[in-house]
């Protein structure tokens, strides 16, 4: 396996409540949200027969779970995010062997050459180097149609990576269910109560039948297939669950708003309805995923 991972310049961090710990929402996400997605992955991952012959390019590639999961099967995997504190993560979950902080020493350098692989800081764009093989294959797993606005920022990341994959390749994007569907989006929705549109924070909204279409339509990508995926939200306890959806960063707006510890017992109260006897949290959802290629 071949895995890279880029630091793409578009900063999330920017709308990211000053008050927040960065670090410590990585490991969260790391630790206990990310895996919630896994039966996403897993299904495209076998609906494409991902494998040896596999390019992959992650975008918004968060702590690399599904990178590595692609790195499995024997995928050459190239990760894009802005967000340092989740793609150090990846790092670690990546390149086990190279030792922390030392980014561009010769110490590095040589952990990225036994495990094959490049780290590169910057955009799409600087995962090519001349006469490296086109992507056959770029993913975009973090869900949209839960917040106003946030595809918005795919346009750019999609056109720095086009460019890069070769004529049929496919483009997985992916999307939050229908709203009857998903637990977690109604209770994000009383969470982020909140948040005030006038001081220009991205409220909650039901995610729409053609999210995925409109966006691929838009970066000149012809649609090829779509389906819906069960991805339950399972979590030990309350304060696990509470962590896991803060991590998420969808409830930055209501945080901008009030405060952390206010929307956590907003969360906190609104995930009440699906906590079980024994503790646990459980929250039946359904996410969807477009697969475009590239003409």
């Amino acid at each position: 396996m071949t895995p890279t991972l880029v630091r793409e310049h578009l900063s999330h961090a920017a709308s990211v409540p000053p008050r927040v710990n960065l670090c410590a929402r990585a490991r969260d996400w790391s630790e206990i949200q990310e895996r919630m997605l896994v039966p996403l992955y897993e299904t495209v991952y076998e609906r494409l027969e991902v494998g040896p012959g596999t390019r992959l390019l992650g975008l918004r590639c968060g702590s690399g779970l599904a990178l590595l999961m692609a790195a499995s099967r024997g995928a050459s995997v190239t990760g894009v995010d802005s967000r340092s504190e989740r793609l150090d993560l990846a790092r670690e979950r990546l390149l086990p062997d190279a030792p922390p902080g030392a980014r561009g020493t010769r110490a590095r350098a040589d952990a990225e050459l036994r495990a094959g692989a490049q780290l590169v800081d910057g955009s799409p764009a600087d995962a090519a180097a001349a006469k490296t093989p086109a992507f056959t294959l770029v993913t975009v797993f973090e869900p949209i149609g839960c917040l106003a606005g946030d595809s918005e920022g795919l346009g750019d990341l999609l056109a720095g990576a086009l460019p890069l994959t070769g004529r049929g390749a496919a483009v997985v994007l992916a999307g939050w269910g229908p709203p009857e569907r998903c637990a977690t989006s109604s209770v994000l929705r009383v969470a982020t109560k909140p948040a005030d549109p006038l001081r220009g924070t991205a409220g909650c909204r039901q995610a729409a039948r053609d999210d995925l279409e409109e966006v691929a339509q838009r970066a000149g990508l012809k649609p090829d297939g779509s389906g819906r995926v069960a991805c339950p939200f399972g979590y030990a306890d309350m304060d696990s669950a509470v962590r896991g959806l803060l991590s998420t960063g969808l409830c930055d707006g209501a945080v901008a708003a009030t405060d952390g510890k206010q929307v956590a017992k907003e969360l906190a109260e609104a995930l009440h309805p699906y906590r079980r006897p024994d503790g646990t949290v459980w929250m039946p959802n359904v996410f969807r995923y477009l697969i475009a290629r590239v003409p």
